[in-house]
């Protein structure tokens, strides 16, 4: 049999070409769709990071102990960063 490409003889049983590497048979079936990868919402990320700020200055604020009060901020802190970049991100693009 000869490859329908590049006309090379190759066996009958052949699956592909060995020298353009094409089908000899056409696909049974249709290759399965890539989904495109979907954002979440703005709108929800926003809302996510202010409630960790305003938890994050409440447990800051009424925390009993000092390692309870350091994490309150520190969870403040890192909403606060990630509200600021996702808003300046927002502006750019």
């Amino acid at each position: 049999m000869k490859c329908r490409q590049c006309g090379t003889d190759i066996a009958e049983k052949a699956l592909i070409c060995y020298k353009c590497g094409t089908a000899t048979t056409e696909a049974r079936h249709a290759p399965v769709p890539i989904a495109e990868r979907r954002r979440p919402p703005a709108f929800a990320l926003l809302v996510s990071l202010i409630v960790l700020l305003l938890l994050g200055v409440y447990i800051g604020e009424t925390g009993t102990t000092a390692a309870i009060r350091t994490s309150g901020w520190s969870v403040a802190a890192a909403a606060a960063l990630g509200l600021a970049g996702r808003l300046l991100v927002g502006r750019r693009g």
